[in-house]
Parts: C-alpha cells; structure tokens; sequence
C-alpha cells in the first residue's frame, strides 16, 4: 500500500489527503518545520523537522520509497521524489512526472530571473473551488494507480 507524505508549510489540501486516506486506509506523514494539528487516528502522524533550509524536503525524500505518494508543490522536491519512484501531486492537481520534470524545473527558473528582473510582478492565481476538486481527481487516480503498481 503506498504511504502519503505531505510537505505540509502551507499546504491547502492537508483535510481532502485525510478523507481520502481514510477512505483507502492509508498511513500519512505529515512533516513541518513546527507542531500542527493532525487528526488523532493510528494511520495519520506528524513529523516534525528542524527549521533549517528543506529540512522537510530532506525527510520526505529520505523516507518515501517506490510508489509513496509525495504532496508538494515544491518542483525540485518533487524532482527528487521522483528519482526515488515515488507520485508526487501539486496542491492545485498538478501531477508530476519524470518527462515533464525537466521542463518544469526550467520554467521555475525562467520564472525566477524574470521576478529578479522585475518583469514579472505577481504570483500564482489564488486557490479555488476547482483547483480543490482538481486536487481530489488526482489523487483520487494516483492512489489507485499505486494500489495497482502502475
């Protein structure tokens, strides 16, 4: 059965992870850099890491293993989940994969020169309704692709 790591600083999914981990009776790890309410069940645990720079991001990778599902929205996170077999899902729905890993890395990059640059100004478009039910469809379908070795 896969496990579910969150990388949970500022995760707006961390509620729709637990039904559906309940619903398939997945253990979850939730990890952060400081204490926060996780519901109180055997299959759900938080993790809490030190405060330094990706300690989280270290101890999800340390510990996830061949068709875990990561929840991140961290790209070179995911990039390195992924060299270790595991699913990594975006909060907004975002399913990464080893061929589109690359790409996104460059865009990140693209993205931070011109923010150093001052060309581009704003950030991601807020979280919605429809980047939730996104989120949920996903998962919905790497958990069952995990369950099944695919």
């Amino acid at each position: 059965m896969p496990h579910i790591y969150i990388d949970a600083d500022g995760c707006p999914v961390k509620d729709e992870v637990y039904k559906v981990a309940q619903r398939y009776k997945l253990n979850v790890t939730v990890v952060a850099n400081k204490w926060m309410r996780v519901p109180e069940c055997d299959e759900i645990r938080m993790e809490v890491v030190g405060d330094g720079f990706d300690e989280a991001d270290d101890w999800i990778v340390d510990n996830c293993t061949t068709n875990d599902i990561v929840i991140a929205i961290d790209i070179p996170l995911a990039d390195r989940c992924l060299k270790k077999d595991a699913r990594v899902l975006g909060y907004k729905g975002r399913v990464f994969t080893v061929e589109g890993i690359g790409d996104a890395l460059a865009n990140r990059e693209i993205a931070a020169n011109l923010r150093d640059a001052g060309v581009m100004t704003g950030g991601p478009a807020p979280f919605g309704k429809k980047d939730r039910a996104r989120f949920l469809q996903a998962l919905d379908a790497l958990v069952h692709a995990a369950r099944k070795g695919q």
